[in-house]
């Protein structure tokens, strides 16, 4: 074989293998947007068959933390450098985000409170220009623009609003506990993601035990069955979804896919969480949105999107965050 031609195989061969883990990584990160994106069909079930979201919300957090644990002993020393970040994470990002997303659901399409959810990222640019008075690129003031029309199409607010105003306002109380998270994290300390998410749920599930209080909840609901996809199920099954799946496989999967490729291909992959959310809403609970809502809603995440790339001196901060997932 001549030297070039070896030297040519030799390239393809690197290029092959550089690729491969890319490819990986793209399939892990879609993976974690589907199981992220599947938290609020199976929960829904659950809170129509009697329980409340909160309780849901506990079910949910209390599981995940208790699998995490072993993350949180490996990597105790982060509660000694980072406990701010731990305590906004634990509050904000996994309590204040779940617990409003659940609590939204119980009256509004899945799809749509997770759309809602997916401005946080606007209203950190918001609070950027209005509160903080520093400037924001045009490309971010473009993004908001956009998705702020894109959320008037989805809730096709010319009709008046097409859905129940409460729900809407919880949703855009997980959008703005997602925001704060953002602000308070943009100087953290460098932490370990399987580590700030092990004791995120540890701290959120505290917060959250002491408001169920589950030793006085009658958890009949979870020996019967639910209804989904036009059959029952049992109820222990969904329970099992939204802890294994949509809670820690959700997380590792994340954080995998942000190792694998760089964080802003990462953090765009996970931008299919709504859409993946919005189709299983569709197939397991029959929620259908209209045409319009539908291109409102690739609208907001484009603007989402646009204003969480192009913020003020941001953006950067933003999409090294593999653990922002938001159901």
């Amino acid at each position: 074989m001549r030297a070039d031609s070896g030297e040519h195989a030799a390239g393809t061969g690197a290029s092959v293998t550089a690729r491969s883990p890319k490819s990986t990584g793209v399939a892990i990160a879609v993976a974690s947007a589907f199981c992220f994106g599947g938290s609020g069909p199976f929960a829904k079930p659950l809170i129509s068959a009697g329980l409340s979201p909160l309780q849901v919300t506990w079910l949910r957090i209390a599981g995940g933390a208790l699998l995490m644990l072993p993350f949180a002993v490996r990597h105790f020393d982060v509660v000694r450098r980072a406990p701010k970040l731990l305590l906004g994470y634990g509050l904000f990002a996994i309590a204040g985000v779940q617990g409003f997303y659940f609590a939204a659901i119980a009256s509004i399409p899945v799809g749509v409170a997770l759309l809602i959810e997916f401005l946080g990222p606007v209203m950190v640019l918001g609070w950027v220009r209005f509160v903080l008075r520093k400037p924001v690129t045009p490309s971010a003031a473009i993004g908001v623009a956009i998705a702020v029309v894109g959320l008037a199409a989805v809730v096709e607010i010319w009709a008046g609003l097409s859905f129940d105003p409460v729900g809407l306002l919880l949703a855009l109380g997980a959008a703005g506990c997602q925001a704060a998270y953002f602000l308070l994290s943009d100087t953290g300390a460098d932490v370990d993601p399987r580590a700030l998410a092990a004791y995120g749920l540890l701290l959120a599930a505290g917060v959250v035990t002491v408001l169920v209080r589950p030793w006085e909840v009658d958890w009949s609901v979870l020996g019967g069955e639910i209804a989904l996809a036009g059959r029952t199920i049992p109820a222990l099954l969904a329970v099992g979804w939204i802890v294994l799946i949509s809670t820690v496989l959700a997380y590792l999967t994340g954080i995998m896919a942000v190792r694998k490729l760089s964080a802003p291909i990462a953090g765009a992959i996970a931008f299919l969480e709504p859409v993946v959310a919005t189709i299983l809403a569709w197939w397991l609970l029959g929620e259908h949105l209209g045409a319009v809502q539908l291109v409102g809603g690739m609208l907001v995440l484009i603007g989402a999107y646009a204003a969480q790339r192009s913020a003020s001196g941001k953006a950067e901060r933003f999409d090294t965050d593999p653990l922002t997932g938001a159901a």
